[in-house]
């Protein structure tokens, strides 16, 4: 038996996913992220984007290799953006591991774990082990390309990953057809920077039209999007947005902050004007969008006065789905060369705290807002009492949930309902059967 463990964003668990695919193939009994480890082999699939992000794989990794060294597996694996980045260090420091990979030669794994358990070859697949475990394989994410060709002050993703890299729209297409036939419903596209879809292939922005020919193909039930920059937005997306009906009312775009000095600190190529603007343009050309956004407080120079900037915006932009995070310094990027990280961490914490009251208020205003709607759900899981569904505003395993009742009758996992919702609360909604 082979674990996989994935941390960080879903990036990292479509390749985690794709191990485990291949695994498969050659006989190999792999799952990913279950309970407990219960194999002698564990390969972590390991972030390394924000420092709460490192520490967690750092901490991972060193509770595997005590457990290696404690007898209680006997190999582990360490690969993804985290040891894309520090590979010598992490080497020198946990020697335990067996073999570090990096973000872009994983596959190399199959051929080590292939001959390490010969002995185990006629092992057969496990039977729960699909992409989209736990949701009756009825979802899957779609990585349409690798990489960032922004370069955002803060951000190391560029430093991991390289240049952006588009996948083939007939790659693409390909692998959703084989997805469809194998039972997946739900698709969400996700990328460093999907707007810039097609750039590297022809100079052109193409993702409007890969969300088109998606959504052409039967059996596609919903498409939610992903990881969207807000410069230079492509905005033929949002009429698909509006006419597919199995396009989701949904996006998730990155805006980091609103202050003009700090945006353009954050070498964002946008204005606080250019982004408002884009918001009303969103809201209005694909009315009753769900809009998901990050942002961030503490960056290098923030004064109260950008920081209250921050705050009123969410109070006028009213956002769906919110998540923020303190600033925090990553080697190699241009903000730890060129910026003193001279917000205390008192004030990151206090603003971040501030921040997120705001829009916990907004929440639960947008919740109580759907009581007595009629929505279309999956049904993900089971949870005690209840059936755990999503609507086509959530996306999976970061958005509120809808709770539905086993009293009102028997569900099935991955399939679709109507519901009416009856009660919310700041993170969940409550529902019946129609």
């Amino acid at each position: 038996m082979i674990d996989i463990i994935s941390l960080g964003c879903s990036k990292n668990l479509v390749d985690s996913e794709s191990l485990q695919r291949k695994f498969q193939k050659n006989g190999l009994c792999c799952v990913i992220d279950a309970p407990e480890v219960t194999g002698d082999t564990v390969i972590i699939n390991t972030c390394g984007f924000i420092e709460d992000a490192k520490q967690e794989s750092i901490d991972t990794i060193l509770q595997f290799a005590d457990a290696k060294t404690k007898g209680q597996i006997k190999h582990l694996y360490v690969m993804g953006c985290l040891s894309q980045r520090y590979r010598e260090e992490l080497q020198q420091e946990i020697p335990e591991v067996d073999k570090y990979y990096g973000k872009f030669d994983w596959e190399g794994l199959i051929d080590d774990v292939r001959c390490m358990m010969a002995d185990v070859r006629e092992l057969k697949a496990d039977s729960h082990s699909l992409t989209g475990e736990g949701r009756g394989g009825a979802s899957a994410y779609i990585k349409i390309s690798e990489g960032c060709d922004r370069h955002c002050a803060y951000c190391a993703i560029p430093l991991i990953t390289g240049r952006h890299k588009s996948r083939s729209m007939d790659d693409i297409l390909g692998e959703v057809r084989e997805k469809v036939s194998e039972g997946v419903k739900e698709f969400n596209v996700i990328a460093q920077e999907l707007t810039y879809y097609g750039i590297d292939i022809d100079g052109k922005r193409h993702i409007a039209e890969l969300i088109e020919e998606m959504a052409d193909i039967p059996g596609v039930h919903w498409i939610r999007l992903h990881y969207a920059y807000p410069n230079q937005f492509p905005l033929d997306l949002l009429k698909v947005m509006r006419e597919k009906d199995n396009v989701c009312k949904y996006l998730d775009i990155a805006l980091q902050h609103i202050s003009d000095s700090v945006l353009s600190n954050m070498c964002r190529n946008t204005t606080k004007e250019e982004t408002m603007e884009l918001v009303r343009q969103i809201r209005r050309e694909v009315p009753g969008i769900c809009l998901r956004t990050t942002l961030m407080v503490g960056y290098p120079g923030e004064t109260d006065e950008d920081f209250q900037e921050l705050v009123d915006f969410v109070k006028w932009a009213r956002f769906e789905c919110m998540g923020a995070f303190a600033y925090s310094e990553e080697e190699g990027t241009f903000s730890a060369e060129h910026f003193e990280d001279n917000v205390p961490a008192e004030v990151k914490q206090a603003r971040l705290d501030k921040l997120m009251r705001v829009q916990q208020r907004i929440s639960q205003e947008v919740m109580d807002g759907h009581i007595g709607k009629t929505m279309e759900v999956i049904i993900d899981r089971e949870e005690g009492d209840y059936y755990i569904a999503r609507s086509q505003y959530s996306s999976p395993e970061i958005d509120p949930e809808i709770l539905i009742n086993k009293e009102d009758g028997m569900l099935n996992i991955g399939e679709f309902y109507n519901v009416t919702i009856t009660d919310a609360e700041e993170f969940d909604l409550y529902a019946k059967i129609l």
